[in-house]
């Protein structure tokens, strides 16, 4: 069913629904380029102003998959990514980033997929980075590195080419669009299970059910009360899990994992550097909120991945990893392989 694009935005106009088949054929013209910047730069402004539905952003996200250049992972068994939305201000450091490295050491297999910073000090491509992983890989090369270190880094403007078209105009618009809620769902490996972080409560139950119609296994979508994309210490979390085939909406709170709540300002940092130092701490075993913050959002994750059989078991198969010495193992045996891989 086609659409013309002034027909779909006289559908936002009017706060009226853009049905599947129609956003396919829309979401096509935009990746294609065949629209003009003043129309793109119409519709996805119409979208936002009206509300993006789960339905508009389902088949936005099929259509954004179609497009991106795919990483092959032959077992998917524990296979997981953990991402945030970003735009939530907060300018953490990236515990996402630094629960990778524990999820791998815990038994899971990450396929990261992220970019550059978007509104925090250090974007998970910025950290990687950082730490000394060559985030320059081809999809072949990220699907050997999933295989041998149970890391793959999927640098996003590698997997999305076709985003070039409309990179100009998210960029002069300067306001959240619907392509910073398409990044999660897009992930190039195809990982069935997912740790989403949010920024906005409203996107918990629409990131989850969209998730659930894109064919994900199990997904765990957060929102920190406090306004963080990632399960909180300074709050209690939102939390819409899908699971079974079935969604549940529920809260946690971090004393009901016997954790003292911290608010956000112990996370804040300035720079990658400062982002890298306290990871770095984190992995040699340093105690205190940052630990426990990587730890619950990495354990989340592990249970996300079916390996721990629910938060509570992933956060202690996350400390013990730390405590191992195997979550700094990780991240040197990825630095070590992406170098190699690059030579």
């Amino acid at each position: 069913m086609s659409i013309t694009p002034q027909e779909a935005l006289q559908r936002t106009i009017e706060h009226r629904e853009i049905f599947h088949d129609e956003m396919l054929h829309l979401m096509r013209m935009i990746m294609q380029g065949e629209l003009s910047p003043v129309m793109t730069a119409a519709i996805l402004t119409g979208l936002r102003v009206k509300k993006e539905t789960i339905g508009e952003i389902s088949a936005a996200a099929q259509v954004m998959r179609e497009f991106s250049n795919k990483v092959h992972v032959a077992d998917r068994q524990h296979l997981v990514d953990i991402v945030g939305t970003g735009g939530d201000g907060a300018n953490t450091f990236n515990i996402s980033t630094c629960s990778v490295f524990v999820i791998a050491a815990a038994g899971g297999k990450v396929s990261k997929h992220g970019g550059r910073s978007v509104s925090s000090k250090s974007g998970s491509a910025d950290a990687m980075e950082a730490l000394g992983v060559n985030i320059q890989l081809s999809p072949e090369q990220i699907a050997r590195s999933i295989a041998e270190v149970g890391i793959g880094f999927m640098f996003a403007p590698n997997h999305h080419p076709a985003m070039k078209n409309v990179a100009p105009v998210r960029k002069e618009l300067g306001v959240r669009t619907i392509f910073n809620i398409l990044g999660p769902l897009t992930n190039p490996a195809s990982a069935p299970n997912i740790l989403m972080g949010v920024f906005h409560e409203d996107l918990v139950g629409i990131q989850v059910r969209a998730l659930q119609r894109l064919g994900a296994e199990h997904a765990i979508v957060v929102y920190g009360r406090d306004g963080l994309d990632e399960i909180s210490l300074g709050a209690s979390t939102l939390v819409g899990e899908l699971k079974d085939g079935v969604v549940r909406e529920y809260q946690i709170h971090p004393e009901d994992f016997g954790i003292q709540m911290v608010g956000t300002r112990a996370f804040r940092v300035d720079n990658a550097e400062q982002s890298k130092a306290m990871l770095m701490g984190i992995l040699q075993g340093e105690q205190g909120p940052a630990r426990d913050i990587v730890c619950l959002n990495a354990g989340a994750a592990l249970y996300a991945a079916n390996v721990a059989s629910s938060i509570e078991d992933g956060l202690q198969r996350a400390r013990a990893a730390i405590d191992s010495g195997a979550a700094l193992q990780k991240l040197q045996d990825l630095v070590a392989l992406t170098r190699q891989l690059a030579a």
